[in-house]
């Protein structure tokens, strides 16, 4: 076993580094890949358990929220039990969450298990970025980055495929085995590779109340956004989760900006182009894991899509991303952050344009050559990203500015698919409401509809008492279809103008000093 990072060094040489991050970036394949496989199932899951959208989204904002709030105490981990015993624990965690997950009788023991997974993801998962710019010379983090990128992001382009077929072929409590061999590898070769604590780490203070504050915000203001709907905004409970998260968040912010082993150094925030590195990496996150999140819901359930024919609809794109991540973070090393995120940036506002007019007739290329471009663009924006905010920066900060930027794109997944699935519920659901409120006895097209599909049901045998009814709920069938499409076309045009309104904070990164 590898005792320190010296150890490494001297058994496996300079390729230490890479044998280091490869080790890193194994335990973050299987734990993305758990962050994306589960959407193609959702519908199912919906299905099993008779929920709605607004419940079902705790399934990814719940697993992406708790990942966010671990990641904050992965400094602390790593400095009191070091890199290798916090994968462990990373591990340890997530399997435990995926087996619970296999066990779920009940929706909430499934959320719970999701929430599980979560904090095991988190923990582990800035860990490769602090591995990245401890072990890599400024000139070769963006090459280094690149090769990161690509597990990361081919894990979630063929997880949705295999996550598909399982769900056809046994049920969607398949999903949460396919994650555990990565767990399994990942382990093995952290054993051999990733050091230990090093004796002459001084253990680090640990910002419980900031933790506890900005916890409670977190899960406030989500549980605030997906029960409005089914509450009522103006209920007394809505009120009182946005009272509680306001309360915490100023709370946070204060005990932040007084306290002297912040968890969340509020001074990065002083300079200018980190700030925009991390709006930015936030509409990323928001944008990556919203679609994600979006897009197998809008196949399955307004085309008609079955979990495996959805799963193959991402995977291209996935794939092409997974081999633009590469390209990017060589450019990054040369030229200024902000060519690259302009035109990433412009790529994915204008395909999500083009999925805002996608309808159940929609063809499967079509929908995927939208895919591709969109998800090409997101290549662009990601290591030029993360290069460009972290050379703004001096040394002493690099650490901190890391977990900054993957808090935010974490927090801003969270929060971007709960926004956008509470967007599309309540803009479908204003669809349905004035669609049903048409359907009168003076509606020609209503009567003539049900008089069409009456006359159907007699040709194909069915008694003449049942072909009233039948017609109705085939009616109310087609307005639900037609009122969750146009709900989901909104939703697309909201990612669209986001990813345009980030070309703002992306143009404010330069190229900047390397250090």
């Amino acid at each position: 076993m590898a005792s320190s990072t010296a150890d490494v060094v001297a058994r496996f040489g300079l390729s230490h580094r890479w044998l280091i991050t490869l080790t890193a970036m194994i335990g973050n394949i299987s734990l993305i890949l758990s962050s994306t496989i589960v959407n193609v199932a959702i519908p199912n899951i919906m299905g099993a358990f008779g929920v709605g959208q607004d419940k079902a989204q705790w399934l990814s904002a719940g697993f992406l929220a708790t990942m966010t709030v671990a990641m904050l105490l992965n400094s602390w981990m790593l400095s009191a039990i070091g890199k290798r015993n916090t994968y462990y624990v990373s591990m340890v965690i997530f399997v435990a969450g995926s087996i619970l997950g296999v066990m779920s009788t009940t929706f909430d023991m499934l959320v719970f298990s999701r929430l599980l997974q979560g904090l095991g993801a988190g923990f582990i998962h800035p860990l490769a970025l602090q591995v990245i710019y401890q072990a890599f010379p400024p000139d070769q983090r963006g090459r280094a980055m690149g090769f990161f990128g690509f597990g990361i992001v081919l894990a979630p382009a063929l997880g949705p495929a295999f996550g598909g077929i399982l769900v056809d072929t046994f049920d969607w409590r398949a999903v949460f085995w396919l994650v555990l061999p990565f767990c399994g590898l990942g382990s093995i070769m952290a054993a051999i590779f990733m050091p230990a604590r090093e004796k002459e780490t001084k253990k680090a203070d640990m910002d419980w109340l900031g933790l506890v504050l900005i916890s409670v915000f977190i899960f406030a203001l989500l549980s605030a956004l997906s029960s409005g709907g089914r509450e009522g905004w103006g209920s007394d409970i809505i009120v009182l989760y946005f009272v509680i998260t306001c309360v915490a968040l100023i709370g946070f912010l204060f005990w932040e900006s007084i306290c002297r082993q912040p968890m969340l150094s509020l001074k990065l925030f002083s300079n200018v182009k980190f700030t925009s590195g991390c709006l930015l990496s936030f509409v990323w996150g928001a944008g990556n894991f919203g679609l994600w999140y979006l897009i197998p819901l809008f196949v399955q359930i307004v085309q008609g899509y079955t979990p495996t024919k959805a799963g193959f609809l991402l995977m291209p794109a996935g794939l092409l991303l997974a081999l633009v991540f590469p390209l990017t973070g060589r450019i990054s090393d040369w030229i200024s952050p902000r060519i690259p995120i302009t035109i990433g940036l412009i790529m994915t506002s204008y395909s999500c344009y083009l999925m805002a007019g996608a309808d159940t007739n929609t063809a499967f290329w079509i929908f995927g050559w939208w895919l591709i471009l969109g998800r090409v663009g997101l290549g662009f924006v990601f290591p030029p990203l993360t290069t460009g905010s972290m050379r703004a920066l001096p040394a002493e900060q690099v650490s901190q500015g890391a977990g900054m930027m993957s808090f935010s794109r974490q927090l801003g997944g969270a929060f971007g698919v709960s926004l956008l699935a509470t967007f599309v519920d309540i803009r479908s659901t204003h669809y349905a409401e004035s669609y049903i409120a048409t359907q009168t006895s003076g509606n020609s097209a209503t009567i003539e509809f049900l008089r069409s599909f009456q006359s159907y049901l007699g040709s194909a045998g069915i008694p003449e008492s049942l072909q009233y009814l039948t017609a109705l709920q085939q009616l109310g069938s087609s307005i639900y279809s037609q009122a969750m499409m146009l709900g989901f076309r909104e939703g697309f045009l909201v990612a669209a103008l986001m990813f345009f309104v980030a070309i703002i904070p992306g143009s404010l990164l330069g190229k900047g000093k390397s250090r």
